[in-house]
C-alpha cells in the first residue's frame, strides 16, 4: 500500500465522518426533532466552542507522544459518543453530547494536516508539492459522505430516520481509527519535543501571539475575521433543513429529494476555486480577494433567499451552491496568507491558531447562538398544517437577513481595512 495512497485513505475518512451528518443536523433538529431556533441553535455552535481549546490542547499531546495513535484514539471516542446521539430526545441533552463528540474531533483536523506532513517529510517529500493532491480527498470524502446521507434518509433510497448519519459516521471514524493505528506510520516529533522543554506555557499555548493585537491593523484584521467568521456556518447549518422544508419544497419533487446532493455542488465547488487562488491573488491582491469572497457571502445568502419551488428556484439554489467555493475558499486562503506576511516568523503557527479561534471559534460561536436566537424570534411561527402542529419558518426573511449583514460588514471591510498591494508579495503563491 503505497505512501500516497494511505494518507489520501486518511483524508478522505478524516472528512467523511464529518459530511455524513453536519448538513442534515439542521433538519434533524428542526424537522424530524421539531425543537426550534432558540433550543437548537446553540447545537450548531459546538464546533466553534470545541475549537477555542481543544486543538491546541490534543496537540501538545500528540508533540509529546504519537501523533497518529492520538489521532487514532480521539476517532475512537468520536465514534463512541456520535453512537449516543440517536438516543437523545432533549435539545440541551444534544448540546452537551455533540460537544463532546466535537471535543474529540475537531483537534483531528489539524493532527490530520500534521500527520501527514511529517509522513511525507520523513519520507524526503516536500509536502508543498505533494500534499495539496492529498487533501483533495478529503473534499471528495466530504461529497461522498453527503450522497451516501442522501440515500439512506430518502424515500427513494432507504428511508431511514436522518439518526442514521450519526450512526454512519461512527462506523467510518472507527475504521480510521483502526487504518491510523495498523496502516500510518508511527509519527513522533523530538525536534517539537526539545523545542517544548525551553518554551513556557504560555508559549505552548501560543497565546504570545495574542500580542498581535496591539497592532491595529492586525486587531482590525482579526476583527472582521470574527464577524466573517460569524457567517461561515450558517448554510451549512440551515441550508439542507432549507431544502428539505416540505412547506417550501414538497416532499418526493426534485430540490427535497435530492437536498443533501444538490448541497454537495458547494464542496464540488470548492475544489475548482481553490486552483483560481493564485491567479486573483496576484492580479487583484488580498485585500480584494478578502472583499469578494465577503461579497460571494452575500449572494450565497441572497440566492437562497430568491429560491423557490421552480425551475429558476432550482438554478438560483445551483448557483448559490457554485458561489460558495468562492466565499469559503478566498477568506481562508487570502487571510492565511495575511497573517504570515505580517507576523514575525517565530510566532506564524501561532498566529494561524489566532486566525482560526477567531474564524471557526469565536465567530462560529457567536454567529450559531445569535442567528438561532433572531430566528426564533422573527423568523418561525406555529401553524396548523393538515390538522398538526408544525414550526414554519419564514426562509426567505432568514436568508436576506443572513445576506444583509453580509453586506454590511463587506462595506465596513472596504472602507476601513487599509492594504497596499504588492505584486511582487505573491508572485511565488502557490496552493
Amino acid at each position: 500500500m503505497g505512501l500516497k495512497f494511505r494518507l489520501s485513505v486518511m483524508n478522505f475518512l478524516q472528512f467523511f465522518v464529518w459530511g455524513a451528518w453536519m448538513m442534515t443536523l439542521g433538519h434533524y433538529g428542526f424537522v424530524e426533532k421539531q425543537w426550534n431556533g432558540a433550543e437548537f441553535g446553540l447545537v450548531f455552535s459546538t464546533m466553534g466552542f470545541a475549537s477555542l481549546i481543544m486543538p491546541t490542547l490534543f496537540g501538545i499531546l500528540a508533540d509529546k507522544w504519537k501523533a497518529n495513535y492520538v489521532f487514532a484514539i480521539l476517532h475512537l471516542l468520536f465514534a463512541a459518543t456520535m453512537l449516543i446521539l440517536p438516543f437523545i430526545d432533549s435539545p440541551v441533552s444534544f448540546f452537551w453530547v455533540l460537544f463532546v463528540a466535537m471535543s474529540f474531533y475537531m483537534p483531528t483536523i489539524g493532527l490530520n494536516n500534521s500527520i501527514g506532513f511529517a509522513i511525507l517529510k520523513n519520507e524526503g517529500k516536500d509536502p508543498t508539492t505533494y500534499f495539496p493532491p492529498i487533501r483533495v480527498w478529503g473534499t471528495v470524502g466530504f461529497i461522498v459522505a453527503m450522497w451516501v446521507t442522501n440515500f439512506f434518509t430518502k424515500d427513494w433510497g432507504l428511508g431511514q430516520s436522518i439518526k442514521v448519519s450519526f450512526v454512519i459516521s461512527a462506523v467510518l471514524a472507527v475504521a480510521l481509527s483502526l487504518f491510523s493505528f495498523f496502516f500510518l506510520p508511527a509519527v513522533t516529533n523530538e525536534k517539537s519535543k526539545k523545542t517544548n522543554q525551553k518554551q513556557t506555557l504560555v508559549q505552548k499555548l501560543g497565546l504570545e501571539a495574542f500580542v498581535l493585537f496591539k497592532q491595529k491593523k492586525m486587531a482590525l484584521f482579526f476583527l472582521f475575521s470574527l464577524l466573517l467568521g460569524g457567517s461561515l456556518q450558517l448554510t451549512n447549518a440551515y441550508g439542507d433543513s432549507f431544502l428539505q422544508d416540505a412547506t417550501v419544497f414538497p416532499v418526493g419533487e426534485l430540490i427535497n429529494n435530492f437536498s443533501t446532493i444538490i448541497l454537495s455542488v458547494s464542496q464540488i465547488s470548492e475544489t475548482l476555486f481553490i486552483l483560481a487562488i493564485p491567479f486573483f491573488m496576484k492580479r487583484f491582491g488580498i485585500k480584494n480577494v478578502m472583499l469578494f469572497s465577503m461579497l460571494a457571502w452575500v449572494l450565497r445568502f441572497g440566492l437562497f433567499g430568491l429560491a423557490n419551488n421552480s425551475i429558476l428556484g432550482f438554478v438560483l439554489i445551483i448557483g448559490s451552491c457554485i458561489i460558495y467555493g468562492l466565499a469559503f475558499d478566498f477568506f481562508n486562503i487570502s487571510g492565511a496568507l495575511y497573517v504570515e506576511q505580517n507576523t514575525d516568523s517565530k510566532i506564524q503557527s501561532s498566529a494561524q491558531g489566532v486566525f482560526m479561534l477567531m474564524t471557526n471559534g469565536v465567530g462560529a460561536v457567536l454567529g450559531n447562538i445569535i442567528a438561532g436566537f433572531v430566528i426564533a424570534k422573527w423568523f418561525e411561527s406555529t401553524q396548523l398544517i393538515n390538522g398538526v402542529e408544525v414550526l414554519v419558518k419564514d426562509w426567505p426573511g432568514i436568508w436576506l437577513v443572513f445576506a444583509t449583514y453580509s453586506l454590511v460588514v463587506a462595506v465596513l471591510f472596504a472602507v476601513f481595512f487599509k492594504y497596499k498591494h504588492d505584486p511582487k508579495a505573491v508572485e511565488n503563491f502557490k496552493h
